[in-house]
């Protein structure tokens, strides 16, 4: 047959007129279908042949009726005409004695993307949704998803939405599944809508469905139960017993889905209740399971497992040998495992998995020993009990002499100098050693960091670091600038050694590089140097903050939300679905539900009824004890931050006089400078969060309103007297072990404020009250700390008006006016809680006893004597007629020291017992002990 712009096939069909009807048909279509697609892609057309095949639907043969769907599945976009004719046929169809015909028309209808015949079929599905048989009912219920899609407003005036809630009720597992699916899908480009309208009537239907349906009907099922807030601990716990069976499922997305729901209702229950550790060891050996599947499902189902560890460690801390690597495991796999290894790691397997890493680092795949390499030191930074063993153990590895091991050790060792300075030093001979093997930029800046911080301690420093000064220009930008500050530590430390180095470092970095970073660096030291060496030697050889392991863990609020997500894509790429998913439509942000009543925990629930409407921001505290820890309050006086004006900013030359004749010319202007920051407030590792419902923000949250707009703010009175709403109770006190906050915002004098009152309704009295703001909308943050300053007894009140600014950081918050704020506070029974857990925690070998003689005092007056000098008295006890004070003080590097002081009645020679990280001070807070019970 020749093929033309214009094809006819009478012939053909002629041709089957000698067979039988049914076979007819069969033919027919086959060869219509197999024509078409083909010519298809040419452009070609077979003309009259579509009328043909929509012809054959009248047949009753099923396998025919499927044939001739697909071909309309496939053309009908093309060729609308031709669906325009299927019309009556579909209807008919619909009406068919047999439901698996019914159930193909109505499922053809939802494929069938054409707006001309969508209003048609708005009966028969109508009719299909009421059908008597399940399985219509259950394909119908998709179809509405599918014509939601092509036209939401028809799906919503037909009144499918409400048939749809209907089907929740239905009596087939698998017609509830499909319709929990089909309103779950539409709910996506409905965020704020509540399709779904869960209750626990509807909870109790889905739940008693879930154990019937598919296992795909489960998971849709399952991840509609993750989106319900049940109403207290009794509920969650209900509702967490019928969805554990789904842990044993053999399908890993299944197990998955149920992981997901019981993560999120574990918020909801006490933590020091029975049935909340059952549960937590019920989820581990469903995820350890998941482990010996095929390497494609291990991968995910290991990057869900490094979400779930992040977030509570407990559940697979015994399971630590499940993720020692094999032989045979892909890399991805691999460094999944090592990854969740460290993040398991403690004093209690430490040496298991040391042993595992040094085995490791002798692979031969490079990338993987790189990461095994750089584990160690993890593990040592984490653990500080297994820091000496891991040096141990990399020192064993870089007398392997393998280049990219030894590259990688050093670097980690610079890291493990970092959080323990002055502790491994002896080891920087080993390490200058191998220097001239280093070819890596991230090993040659460490070994350069490394000989700089301890240049007092090496002979030949000066004659290192030039070596590395040789090919200057020919380092990365990484190194220069590494090069450039240790050359800058090494004079500050030798000066009379090393003038000509530093002299040449900074020449080349500042006339040399056209690196505008290094540029600036080096004119920065220069003009240090050149100044004031005192303050240049204060600021390059100032204390460094140690760093921890903890810093490549997810950001607490998007850890939440990726647990909202297991079992999906947002949970294998740790990314929000906004993040990877284009445009807004179909996705809105998860949360974690907040506990409503708990022993160790301050939270109270969102509000989503009429309360919720309100103007006045409702206080929500966050995860965690309200007790907060003690070593972490800042319990200094409030630092005044000065105020800078911008003309006087501009008239400032931070880098003073000396810079012109440096670069031979003015520089044109002064270098404007932020004024100082005043103490920074530590959060207690245990806070409560403040969180407004999802209203308009208050007007005081926007900076300076209209007036700044037009600038008539400046030396103009601003009128009182606006709109202040009544207080709200921001904190129950049965949420909050007793103390009750309730609260305002208001605006006077141009300032914003942010007015509480805080109520002891326990039986301890209440000290050290503190709050911070997290990052908001609106940059809202304190101006000065929280002014209450005596102890809150039991059954008092305190008022309190805090004064806000908006120059703190800004994040975009959904919704937009939420504003979380931290509150920490102290009960006495809980300091001594923190003290007594700090005292076991310090190593035993830490603790140093002194004698305080000739001292004639009485207890409290020690207490009191102490108290006046910043050593605050914890507790007190009398044992065996001896006066026992427990005692706290912070110094201003951050280190803080435990004391316990016995007093015998009668004798004048006092024993002070003092515990802290850095023993080396204990001699001097003894001198100052001494001094100030003398004085």
């Amino acid at each position: 047959m020749t093929v033309g712009k214009d094809v006819r096939y009478p012939t053909l069909i002629l041709s089957f007129n000698s067979l039988n009807q049914e076979k007819y048909y069969l033919y027919l279509i086959i060869i219509t279908i197999n024509l078409q697609s083909q010519l298809f892609k040419l452009n070609y057309k077979i003309k009259n042949c579509s009328k043909n095949v929509v012809n054959c639907m009248q047949t009753d043969n099923l396998e025919l009726k499927k044939l001739v769907y697909l071909y309309l599945m496939n053309y009908a976009k093309s060729q609308p005409d031709m669906a325009i004719m299927a019309v009556n046929s579909f209807v008919k169809d619909c009406e068919d004695p047999n439901p698996l015909i019914r159930a193909l028309a109505v499922r053809t209808m939802g494929c069938i993307r054409v707006d001309k015949i969508t209003e048609y079929l708005c009966e028969p599905l109508r009719k299909c949704l009421k059908d008597e048989d399940p399985y219509v009912r259950k394909t119908a219920a998709v179809c509405v998803a599918k014509l939601h899609d092509i036209n939401a407003q028809m799906v919503e005036d037909q009144g499918f939405l409400d048939s749809l809630r209907d089907l929740i009720a239905d009596s087939n597992p698998m017609v509830v599944a499909n319709a929990v699916a089909a309103l779950s899908e539409i709910s996506e480009s409905h965020p704020n809508s509540n399709l779904l309208d869960l209750n626990p009537q509807n909870i109790n239907k889905l739940l008693t469905a879930l154990n019937e349906c598919t296992e795909w009907g489960q998971i849709f099922i399952l991840d509609c139960l993750s989106n319900y807030n049940p109403k207290d601990e009794r509920e969650a716990q209900s509702i967490c017993e019928r969805v554990t069976p789904r842990l044993s499922h053999a399908n890993s997305a299944v197990v998955l889905s149920a992981v997901k729901v019981l993560m999120k209702f574990l918020e909801l229950l006490p933590k020091d209740s029975d049935y909340y550790n059952t549960l937590l060891k019920k989820l581990s050996p469903p995820l350890v399971t998941l482990l010996s599947g095929e390497p494609e499902v291990q991968y995910v189902a290991l990057r869900n497992i490094n979400l779930i560890v992040q977030k509570r460690p407990e559940i697979l801390k015994q399971e630590i040998k499940v993720f020692f690597v094999k032989y045979n495991d892909p890399i991805y796999v691999k460094l999944e495992k090592l990854d969740i290894m460290i993040r398991l790691a403690s004093q209690a397997n430490i040496a298991q998995v040391l042993a595992e890493l040094k085995e490791y680092a002798t692979e031969v795949d490079v990338d993987f020993v790189r990461k095994a390499v750089r584990a160690i030191g993890r593990c040592a930074i984490k653990v500080e009990q297994s820091a000496e063993r891991c040096v141990s153990t990399l020192l064993d590895l870089i007398q392997t002499k393998v280049n990219y091991v030894v590259q990688e050790a050093i670097v980690v060792i610079r890291d493990i100098f970092r959080k323990y300075p002055n502790k491994y030093e002896s080891i920087i001979a080993t390490l200058c050693e191998n220097l001239d093997s280093l070819d890596e930029p991230d090993a040659r800046a460490a070994m350069i960091w490394i000989v700089g911080e301890y240049a007092e301690r090496i002979d030949n420093a000066d004659e290192l670091l030039e070596s590395f000064l040789e090919g200057f220009h020919d380092e990365s930008t990484q190194v220069q600038l590494t090069l450039l500050t240790a050359i800058v530590k090494l004079f500050l430390k030798k000066p009379s050694e090393t003038q000509e180095l530093v002299q040449k470092v900074l020449s080349l970095a500042t006339q040399d590089s056209d690196n505008p970073d290094l540029r600036d660096r080096g004119y920065i030291y220069w003009r240090l140097l050149s100044t004031d060496p005192v303050t240049a030697k204060e600021v390059v050889l100032s204390e460094k903050p140690l760093i921890s392991e903890e810093t490549d863990l997810i950001e607490p609020t998007l850890l939440d939300e990726l647990i909202c997500h297991i079992g999906s894509l947002a949970s294998v790429y740790h990314k929000p679905p906004s993040a990877f998913v284009e445009g807004s439509h179909g996705v809105h942000r998860k949360h974690l539900p907040v506990q409503h009543s708990s022993i160790d925990t301050g939270e109270s629930p969102v509000s989503g009824g009429p309360a919720a409407a309100m103007d006045q921001p409702h206080v929500i505290p966050s995860q965690g004890d309200l007790l907060g820890d003690l070593l972490n309050l800042d319990l200094g006086p409030p630092v005044n931050v000065p105020q800078v004006s911008s003309m006087q900013m501009g008239a400032v030359d931070l880098l003073g006089g000396g810079l012109d004749s440096l670069l031979g010319g003015d520089l044109g202007g002064g270098v404007g400078g932020s004024p100082a920051v005043g103490q920074n407030f530590i959060p207690s590792s245990v806070p409560s969060t403040f969180a407004p419902s999802p209203t308009p923000a208050p007007a005081a949250a926007v900076s300076s309103g209209l007036n700044d707009l037009f600038e008539l703010s400046t030396g103009m009175a601003i009128t009182t007297g606006g709109y202040i709403a009544p207080k709200a109770v921001w904190l129950p006190a049965v949420k909050a072990k007793g103390l009750e906050i309730s609260g305002t915002f208001s605006r006077r004098q141009g300032h914003m404020y942010m007015d509480m009152t805080f109520t002891n309704k326990a039986l301890q009295h209440m000290t050290d009250f503190a709050v911070q703001f997290n990052k908001n909308s609106f940059g809202m943050i304190p101006t000065s700390p929280l002014p209450i300053h005596t102890p809150l007894m039991p059954s008092q009140s305190i008022e309190a008006s805090l004064p806000l600014n908006t120059i703190g950081p800004v994040m975009k918050m959904d919704p937009l006016n939420n504003l979380q704020v931290k509150t920490h506070t102290l009960a006495q029974w809980g300091k001594r809680q923190v003290f007594l857990a700090t005292w076991k925690d310090i190593p035993n070998e830490n603790e140093l006893q002194y004698q305080i003689k000739e001292c004639h005092l009485n207890a409290d007056t020690v207490s009191g004597k102490l108290q006046n000098n910043n050593i605050y008295t914890i507790a007190k006890r009398n044992v065996e007629g001896q006066d026992m004070l427990y005692q706290s003080l912070k110094l201003t590097n951050g280190i803080w020291i435990l004391a316990e002081l016995r007093i015998q009645p009668g004798n004048p020679n006092y024993t002070l017992s003092l515990k802290c990280r850095a023993p080396e001070v204990s001699q001097y807070v003894y001198q100052m002990y001494d001094a100030v019970l003398k004085n």
